[in-house]
């Protein structure tokens, strides 16, 4: 670890320090639209084979800082809805402006950097999704995840409500699914049910899915896949200060959106900074009416600060997250189904004689006692050099999750779980110089990490300290149509604990934590924990271009993934699922292998895609609830489930197929369609046909068909220069596929969802850029639906109900309305 940060240290004094840096030019000019003549802000402008680019500002113009040498370079200049164009860089010239030609197929050309150097998409033999920022920014939905999963086939999300949305990729999430921003990995608590993604949903620019092992590059906890969210970088302003603002309504959960950025900086150095906060009541449906306690109060503050020299760029940030969020319990009076909230503690609340919920509270921002507050503190930093003819990566982390269950009805200021995570994330990558086509990768990550319960009075996990290394190489060989990749990666993972005694505080009747010598009455919950586990992944990989428009793809990857904490230590209630969880400290470490193949094609009026994927998996580990010898629930803590983690052998399989139409005679529309499916197995031998008494795999998507119409229409109005309509439907079959076991699951009944709205591009000013209105209706006619990917529908305490309804819906009918306003 000490060379390590040495090496850091020699990096950025190396380039931040030197007194007579090698002289540079600055290659400026503008990007247009070839048939409209209109700038194009937000395109992007790379330097081949360097990690360094430029941004298109609103009138569409660029600059970057190159070396002043006579080396012939090359810029790839693109911007999704256009064909992107690769310029020469001659020693005598320093103004290069670009015209794009637009069309609605260019999808293939976006560079994805899910791998270890940018990669055009069609060349990269891995499943994996851009999503830009137009996509992001037009799409409304309560949380960022949900965002992605509307415009990502094979990513879905299972729920706890608007605001909580873990990512599944292929029908595995939590721990398989890796979860970065900005090259940093996510750690916040993912174990958890209700635990989500503790991000600034205002300042993401686009985003990556990969699906499928990516452990070759990530390590551990990337098994299913990555969900990859990049930032919103600082740019060269020419030394003004830009501010930007985004507002948004939604009229379900009247949730209620702000956010301001600011912005500037030079050629050299650069800065931005976003304050957002949102705010939302109880959401609503016909079946429910306001669902009590799934009200949320959310705050971020997000700055970075950048530097580009002519070796490369540096970029440091910092983000503060703090959000409270209600915990739905699903608590109702048995007659009227309108819901009630607890007011006694557990040995003396009578869940069938709780007070119903007066409709002021359920309409009110004001937020139940009974909430989780999560702090989430970020300070990271991502480096990339030129060293000699290679490329050096750095990356260096630091985050803290603070978490607080409230769950005390009599005491609200005394939390129920009170855990803190510190976590250290650390990379370093070297690009080798290529010989002749291959390009080779070598690279160090992993994290160290420390969990400490707090002043809580249940202890579902207990204080840990973890240490993650991997080592790993990568290879890429590329021909004129051929593209063969792959690798190899070994990782090792330390877990240690002390032991942890749990007793009654004589004060208030709670359990709190005992410490030695003075245990005397204490019961030790959590035997000292000393665990490794090691895990070698690989992957191979090809691309096959027939032509520009067709190209095959194939892919083999062996996954790696540790248990995690609460798989094999857990022992205990978290409040805000409402679970006792009882772990197996003999897990082994799960192994997949899954098999990927794709085909895709681009033509002038149609796009397709397929991928087809098989994944069998080692050791998989899934819950299932706990029933004693009659076969009744086991009820450890009174109004709460208990639920097992078990150990067997997994298979997924499924496919994804895209198709879209954009006549190119008729312009500005367009014609999307996706279908995606999957099937999980448990292939345990004492489950062998047993159907849904143990068969399939829990949180398991059914096939879902979306399809979707839009039409631009160009107008010449001084104030309305485009306006876009646009309709989709989302089919989601039913599910007859579920883990009935010990009822951990029930059967779901398909349901479709239309949606419809209208984007404009709106001008208030001579060269001022355009306002982006975005007007969206979701669950057009009202729908109601239980999706078997939320947790909701489980929260029910009785096994019959007067309407015939059990369980909480989905969200019904929800007006949004969001206006964006660009730097200015």
């Amino acid at each position: 670890m000490k060379s390590f940060f040495l090496l850091i240290s020699l990096t950025l004094t190396g380039e931040l320090a030197y007194t007579q840096p090698a002289p540079s030019r600055i290659i400026r000019g503008s990007v247009t639209d070839a048939d409209s003549r209109k700038p194009i802000p937000f395109g992007t402008v790379n330097l081949v084979g360097q990690n360094k680019g430029a941004i298109t500002d609103a009138r569409g113009q660029y600059s970057l800082s190159i070396k002043a040498d006579s080396v012939l370079r090359d810029l790839i200049i693109s911007c999704v809805g256009f064909k992107s164009d690769t310029v020469r860089i001659s020693p005598g010239t320093n103004v290069y402006d670009v015209t794009l030609l637009p069309i609605v197929n260019a999808l293939n050309e976006v560079v994805v950097t899910g791998v270890t150097r940018g990669t055009l998409m069609k060349q990269n033999p891995v499943a994996i999704l851009a999503i830009s920022r137009k996509s992001i920014e037009s799409t409304t939905s309560s949380n960022i995840i949900d965002v992605l999963v509307k415009n990502a086939p094979g990513l879905t999300a299972v729920k706890t409500g608007p605001n909580i949305s873990k990512p599944f990729i292929r029908g595995l999430g939590y721990n398989r699914v890796l979860t970065l921003y900005d090259g940093v990995r996510q750690e916040g608590q993912q174990w958890g049910d209700e635990h989500g993604v503790e991000v600034d949903n205002y300042n993401i620019d686009r985003a990556e899915v990969i699906k499928g092992p990516a452990s070759l590059m990530y390590g551990s906890d990337a098994l299913a896949g990555v969900v990859s969210m990049m930032p919103i970088y600082p740019k060269d302003t020419d030394g003004k200060l830009k501010v930007g603002f985004v507002t948004e309504y939604q009229s379900n959960n009247r949730l209620l959106g702000e956010s301001i950025s600011l912005a500037s900086g030079g050629s050299r150095w650069a800065w931005n900074m976003r304050g957002s906060i949102r705010a939302a009541t109880n959401y609503q449906n016909k079946v429910d009416g306001r669902v009590y306690n799934t009200g949320f109060s959310e705050r971020t503050l997000t700055t970075m600060l950048g530097y580009s020299g002519h070796r490369g760029y540096s970029r440091f940030g910092a983000s503060l997250y703090d959000n409270l969020q209600g915990i739905p319990d699903g608590s109702r009076d048995s007659l009227t189904r309108q819901f009630t909230r607890q007011v006694f503690e557990s040995d003396l609340d009578d869940i069938k004689n709780r007070p119903i919920v007066p409709a002021s509270e359920l309409s009110s921002y004001r937020l139940s006692p009974l909430i989780q507050h999560i702090q989430h503190y970020r300070l990271h930093t991502n480096n990339h050099y030129q060293i000699g003819n290679g490329e050096l990566d750095v990356l260096l982390a630091f985050q803290q999750n603070v978490r607080r269950e409230f769950n005390h009805p009599t005491q609200p200021n005394q939390p129920g779980l009170y855990v803190r995570l510190n976590t250290l994330n650390y990379g370093v990558r070297y690009n080798l110089p290529n010989v002749g086509r291959l390009a080779t990768t070598v690279g160090v990550n992993g994290m160290a990490q420390s969990n400490k319960n707090k002043n809580g009075t249940a202890f579902p996990i207990p204080d840990y300290k973890l240490f993650d290394v991997g080592t790993f190489v990568f290879l890429k060989y590329q021909a004129d149509k051929l593209t063969l990749s792959g690798g190899l990666r070994y990782d090792n993972r330390h877990l240690t604990g002390d032991d942890f005694y749990v007793g009654v505080d004589p004060k208030t009747g709670f359990d709190k934590r005992a410490f030695l010598p003075d245990t005397a009455g204490a019961t030790l919950q959590f035997p000292r924990l000393k665990q490794t586990f090691t895990g070698i992944s690989m992957s191979m990989g090809v691309t096959y271009e027939f032509s520009e428009r067709l190209a095959l793809k194939a892919n083999i990857a062996r996954g790696y993934r540790a248990p995690s904490i609460t798989e094999i230590a857990s022992n205990g209630l978290d409040p805000g699922a409402r679970i006792v969880y009882i772990g197996n400290r003999d897990f082994k470490s799960e192994f997949s292998l899954q098999q990927d193949i794709g085909l895709t094609a681009t033509f002038p009026d149609i796009n397709f895609g397929v991928s087809v994927f098989n994944n069998f998996i080692q050791n998989y580990i899934s819950l299932t609830q706990l029933v004693d010898a009659q076969g009744e629930p086991v009820v450890i803590v009174p109004g709460n489930k208990t639920y097992q983690y078990q150990q067997s052998s997994a298979q997924l399989y499924g496919l994804e197929t895209q198709l879209s139409l954009h006549p190119t005679t008729w312009r500005g529309f367009s014609f999307d369609n996706s279908l995606a499916v999957v099937y999980g197995y448990n292939r345990g031998s004492r489950f062998t046909d047993a159907g849904v008494n143990g068969e399939y795999l829990p949180f398991i998507p059914p096939l879902r068909v979306t399809t979707g119409i839009s039409q631009a229409l160009p107008l010449k109005r001084s104030w309305l220069s485009e306006l876009t309509l646009k309709a989709d439907v989302e089919h989601n079959a039913r599910q007859d596929r579920f883990l009935g076991l010990n009822d951990t699951e029930t059967a779901t009944a398909g349901f479709t969802l239309v949606n419809a709205g209208a984007d404009a591009q709106l001008h208030v000013g001579k060269d001022k850029p355009a306002l982006h209105v975005i007007f969206q209706v979701n669950n057009l006619f009202d729908v109601a639906y239980q999706s078997n990917l939320s947790r909701l529908k489980y929260f029910e305490y009785f096994t019959q109900s007067p309407n015939g309804h059990l369980g909480m819906y989905g969200m019904g009918r929800n007006i949004c309305l969001k206006l964006v306003v660009p730097f200015n």
